[in-house]
């Protein structure tokens, strides 16, 4: 599916790079990883990492001015696009790093945490959720108490994602005291700071290298100098993240579901029955026809809504459509997931078969960086406020 519209001979150089990358360095090591925990050799690590770092992937939405490749949001969809082909959280082979960080981040927290994340020295993880309002940042009940230019951190943090493999954490948490007194805020933490503990590290559906502890914070003290941003900034910057993450996860949905549709589409047409092939029954021909209509109306609200972004569209409409965007993608490829696995039968159900893979992994895609249900109160509240032109 060419979308002319949008994929220019430099997004489609990029796209070609990330398939190829994919296909030679990630997507063949998928079954080992499953069944050895997600864990592969020292030396295919290295290697990826070494493919990674060579096409620049960790500074792609850095800026020109710090040595970054500033990538527009479409090229960024292209390249995300091609890692949601691959399962096992392989293409999590590099470390990133973002724009709002050098807009916000001081000249001392660029040159301790952000450049040695960008050129792949350090890893970091974000401990943004709890127990409690889950995806609903605002009722974060984590504390970072101001007294005599430290914060002091307390609270609990669940689902930090990539935690064991990271040098430190990206923490909100609630100021109390101080000029910031009532407002939500980020920090850096070490991840060997003096009490942070890891209270639980459960074991997820999916096989991923990357683990998803929850932390305890007590007492945990943070200099002032390691906040993000500055007092009533109300953290702005939070927005720019939490647009580009859902635009990604929706273009990563978009490849899973191509990988899926070539997957099911290959084994009906070889899969011999009595009667002919799998591929010639109208159920089957009907369920890749509704999944590959689906993939192209994802694709085409993936890349407008990066295109848009490109061209500098209202903040408020970038962000609605953002989750509209992910919104339809992670439901678009749980169906096509799902229409997989019973294509393939009992061999849908094997942990070997990339189907039954991608049924475990894309579920997650409805819940993190914000559920279906927070997507649609965004939607509906810039509907409510604008009308239909407010999209």
């Amino acid at each position: 599916m060419d979308l002319d519209l949008y994929i220019d001979d430099n997004v489609r150089l990029w796209q070609q790079k990330i398939r190829a990358f994919a296909d030679e360095h990630l997507i063949p090591y998928e079954v080992e990883a499953e069944l050895n925990d997600g864990v592969l050799p020292d030396d295919v690590k290295r290697r990826q990492h070494a493919v990674a770092c060579e096409l620049g992937l960790s500074r792609m939405d850095a800026p020109k001015t710090h040595g970054g490749l500033a990538l527009g949001q479409k090229t960024q969809v292209a390249i995300w696009e091609q890692f949601g082909r691959v399962t096992n959280g392989l293409s999590w082979c590099f470390a990133e790093v973002y724009d709002w960080m050098f807009e916000n981040c001081t000249a001392l927290q660029l040159e301790k945490y952000i450049l040695p994340l960008m050129r792949n020295e350090t890893h970091v993880a974000y401990a943004i959720t709890e127990a409690g309002p889950g995806s609903d940042a605002a009722g974060i009940k984590a504390t970072a108490h101001y007294e005599n230019g430290m914060f002091r951190l307390n609270g609990e943090k669940w689902f930090v994602t990539d935690a064991n493999l990271s040098d430190f954490l990206i923490v909100q948490a609630l100021v109390v005291g101080g000029d910031s007194d009532g407002e939500h805020a980020f920090f850096f933490v070490r991840i060997d700071a003096d009490g942070l503990t890891i209270n639980d590290n459960p074991p997820f559906s999916h096989t991923f290298a990357a683990h998803h502890p929850t932390y305890g914070f007590s007492d945990v003290m943070v200099p002032e100098a390691d906040r993000i941003g500055k007092a009533g900034d109300n953290m702005t910057f939070t927005y720019s993240w939490f647009r580009r993450e859902r635009l990604m996860i929706a273009a990563r949905c978009c490849g899973a579901a191509e990988r899926l549709i070539e997957e099911m589409q290959e084994f009906a047409r070889t899969r011999e029955l009595s009667d002919g092939r799998l591929l010639d029954k109208d159920w089957v021909k009907f369920a890749i026809a509704d999944a590959a209509t689906d993939l192209y109306a994802a694709r085409l609200i993936v890349y407008d809504t990066a295109h848009s972004i490109d061209t500098g569209a209202d903040l408020k409409k970038q962000h609605a459509r953002c989750s509209m965007a992910k919104l339809f993608a992670s439901e678009m490829v749980n169906r096509t997931a799902d229409v997989a696995v019973q294509i393939f039968g009992g061999r849908g159900y094997m942990r070997t078969n990339a189907a039954e893979r991608f049924y475990r992994e894309v579920r997650v895609d409805r819940i993190w960086e914000g559920t279906s249900e927070i997507q649609r109160l965004i939607i509906a509240r810039r509907v409510e406020k604008d009308g239909l032109k407010g999209l």
